[in-house]
């Protein structure tokens, strides 16, 4: 979109990335008009005190969905920083890691001083940044990393650092109302590290010499007064103060936060504008769930990590469950992948469906009124460098058809489940259908590890008796015919009507129960056509079998 085009666009794609991406244009041109035509910088934090879990990856996701959106709008480029703040001090030991009782041992200790409990690196914090920052390549994300060890210790915050100091009184007014009495007896926003332990101190600085750079405190166990240079990582911020800094140091243009710092960004943006900086924009986003409703932390290990997640569907699944509504609270646990992958699957068939239809429209590329710039998948796909076909992004069979099909064929290998697929579709394969063929392989195991487990056949009643006897007719009076999907959903659902279920959701439970053994299952129709009509009454014919007990007579 060239910029003539751009001053022309009076309306944008009704869809939260660009949303955020209208507010940051207008705060980026702000500054522009001030003079300062720096690239619009996006930063997101993390804390390395732990491993990182899936709301690490999503706060990157959502960033880069709005630096997309960013670039559509304004035909601008931007930059993002994955900022982690490994200096910070070690303040409880994670439950989900090894060597607990050696890891107690530093408590106070800057996380980039810590042993790592793996035995991998150098220390706690490389081990937690490496594994962050191998997820995210792999996903493709396109991003700058950042060490706060390695940006205090190079002296990359030393000019602000002396800026904290010339406003220290202003800062400590800000921060000071907002604690109890005895947190502000000794609080300050500068913790000086120790000299001889390198602890992280956080004790009362007695007194600034704003032009040397030191400050001076008391060692509360020794009694010993020191004088600490704040520049070149010999001290570091509060983390409230330090968000703060930051801001100012590098000038971030945008950064979102969960729910529960809504008052630290407050608190942040009042201390960035003493220090004579500009607040970033951002979304609040609300925090994810475990299973049970309960916060998740990084410490406890609770929901799901995102190699759990990975174990059982692909990246874009994760992504697509990133990306709806993230202002509301959504539970993030086991059963929620197989919709995720399928939601992800649906809209890349309708981005399909809308490029298919524009590709003799000239205009599209530069229309944000297009269909495409709603649709999660065209952030998904963008945002990861993902090879563009989009016929290779999809899959004509869903994952949750795949996971009933290995449940009903109690499949061990993917080449159970390959046979019918053959069947149902000789035209395709694994060489074809690269998404389809990733999915298989997924659903097998998430059948293995949650499916066959829990799979419970209950006996049909009188009523789902003859109901079931009548499907099974009704199928062999078709049999050998080429029907379509919807023709034998249309014949099941027929079935349900001439058999009185009220509601017809009834009906549809006997049949997941009854032949599936689960108490949800795939669109009927759609399960005959990839399983067989010969197959399916063959299935009906052994839960008619089954007496009321749920075991088979004889």
């Amino acid at each position: 979109m060239s910029k003539s085009q751009l001053s022309s666009v009076t309306e944008i794609p009704r869809v939260w990335p660009f949303e955020e991406a209208r507010r940051l244009k207008e705060h980026v041109t702000t500054r522009m008009q001030k003079g300062d035509k720096r690239v619009a910088l996006l930063e997101t934090g993390y804390g390395p005190s732990g491993l990182p879990h899936i709301g690490t990856f999503g706060e990157v996701a959502r960033t880069s969905w709005v630096r997309q959106a960013y670039t559509a709008l304004t035909g601008y480029s931007t930059r993002l920083l994955a900022f982690s703040d490994d200096m910070d001090a070690l303040r409880k030991v994670p439950e989900n890691v090894p060597q607990q009782d050696m890891l107690r041992k530093f408590l106070g200790q800057p996380l980039s001083r810590v042993p790592d409990p793996f035995g991998r690196y150098e220390s706690f914090a490389a081990h937690n940044n490496a594994r962050l920052q191998s997820f995210l390549d792999s996903f493709g994300f396109d991003y700058e990393f950042a060490s706060s060890t390695e940006y205090y210790k190079s002296g990359r915050f030393d000019v602000a650092l002396k800026r904290v100091l010339e406003v220290h009184e202003e800062i400590l007014q800000v921060i000071l109302p907002t604690l109890g009495k005895d947190r502000q007896a000794t609080y300050s926003p500068i913790l000086p590290l120790h000299p001889r332990t390198g602890e992280v101190m956080q004790v009362k600085i007695e007194a600034i010499d704003v032009t040397a750079g030191v400050v001076r405190w008391t060692d509360p166990t020794t009694q010993e007064t020191f004088e600490t240079p704040v520049t070149g990582g010999h001290a570091k911020m509060q983390w409230k103060a330090d968000w703060a800094m930051r801001w100012y140091a590098l000038g971030v243009d945008y950064e979102m936060s969960g729910k529960d710092l809504i008052e630290s960004v407050h608190l942040s943006g009042k201390i960035c504008r003493i220090l004579g900086g500009t607040a970033p924009i951002g979304l609040t986003y609300e925090l994810f769930l475990d299973e049970q409703g309960g916060k998740i932390s990084k410490s406890k290990g609770n929901g799901l990590s995102i190699e759990e997640w990975l174990r059982y569907a692909p990246p874009e699944s994760l992504a697509q469950f990133m990306f709806h509504q993230p202002q509301r609270a959504k539970r993030l646990y086991f059963d929620v992948i197989p919709k995720a992958t399928d939601d992800y699957l649906t809209y890349v068939k309708k981005m399909g469906e809308v490029e298919k239809e524009n590709t003799h429209k000239e205009s599209v590329n530069n229309d944000l009124n297009s269909d495409l710039y709603t649709n999660p998948a065209w952030f998904i796909l963008k945002s990861c460098h993902q090879d563009q076909n989009i016929e290779n992004a999809g899959s004509p069979i869903s994952f949750a058809m795949l996971i009933n099909l290995a449940s009903v064929a109690n499949a061990e290998t993917s080449d159970v489940l390959w046979g019918f697929i053959r069947r149902y579709d000789p035209k395709v394969s694994a060489q074809t259908h690269p998404m389809l063929a990733r999915l298989v392989d997924y659903a097998l195991v998430y059948y293995t590890d949650f499916i066959r487990p829990a799979k419970t056949f209950r006996s049909p009643c009188d009523q789902e008796r003859v109901a079931l006897a009548d499907l099974a007719e009704c199928l062999r009076n078709v049999e050998g015919e080429t029907m379509s999907v919807q023709d034998l959903q249309n014949l099941v659902f027929d079935v349900g009507k001439r058999h009185h279920f009220e509601p017809l959701k009834a009906w549809f439970s006997c049949l997941y129960e009854v032949l599936l053994g689960q108490k949800e299952g795939p669109r009927f129709g759609g399960f005959i056509a990839l399983y067989g009509v010969k197959e399916t009454i063959a299935l009906i014919e052994v839960a008619l079998l089954r007496d009321r007990h749920g075991l088979l007579r004889s």
